[in-house]
């Protein structure tokens, strides 16, 4: 009978020490799957950050304090395209167009709300529209390839804010990838779409409009 005693206790032992083992190796590999997830939003937040701020040290400032809202271009490269007719001279252009290379990155000329992002297939194809922060102002970027990840209506825009990349979407020539960049006055009350167009060129290459 002791014997027997004695094998029940140690078999007892055997089964408590495995299941208090298990039940750790459980835990511990729980743990580690939500330490997992909790790291992975971190890093995306960190990476995102990081292309933000790469896009904002390429910026160039114009002497009106607006940024030039394609990477890499200087306000020395910029051509007065304002009064150029459009629809087969039906139209002014009322923007300039700044040529760059296919996805370059387009960023905030100035800091905002973003108010409406928007496609028209025969118009601007994907473009956003950003209103200044004293409501004065609306800035429109158009032909935009795609926004940048994360962008949506109602949010904070700061100057050099990503927006998207360059592209030929809409009513634009496939061979001559560029952002369509227009500057609104805003009166009270009027929406997204209305305002009165101003020549951005002065305002980002400090010259005069050459008419």
């Amino acid at each position: 009978m002791g014997k027997l005693k004695l094998i029940l206790s140690n078999l007892v032992t055997a089964v408590i020490v495995a299941v208090v083992t298990s039940a750790f190796w459980i835990s511990a590999y729980g743990n580690g799957s939500r330490e997992a997830e909790r790291v992975e939003p971190a890093a995306e937040t960190a990476e995102k950050a990081s292309s933000t701020a790469e896009a904002r040290d390429e910026v160039s400032l114009a002497p009106s304090g607006l940024a030039v809202p394609v990477t890499g271009i200087k306000s020395a490269n910029l051509i007065d395209t304002y009064t150029h007719s459009r629809g087969g001279g039906s139209r002014s252009h009322d923007a300039i167009d700044i040529m760059a290379d296919h996805g370059t990155p387009v960023v905030a000329a100035a800091p905002g709300k973003l108010e409406k992002l928007y496609f028209s297939k025969g118009g601007g194809g994907i473009s956003a529209y950003v209103r200044s922060t004293d409501g004065q102002w609306l800035y429109y970027y158009a032909h935009l390839q795609d926004y940048a990840p994360g962008l949506k209506e109602g949010q904070t825009i700061k100057r050099g804010d990503p927006i998207g990349r360059v592209g030929v979407t809409g009513n634009s020539n496939p061979d001559g990838p560029h952002l369509h960049f227009a500057v609104y006055r805003m009166k009270r009350g009027e929406k997204w779409h209305e305002g009165t167009p101003v020549n951005p060129y002065p305002l980002l290459a400090g010259k005069r409009s050459g008419g």
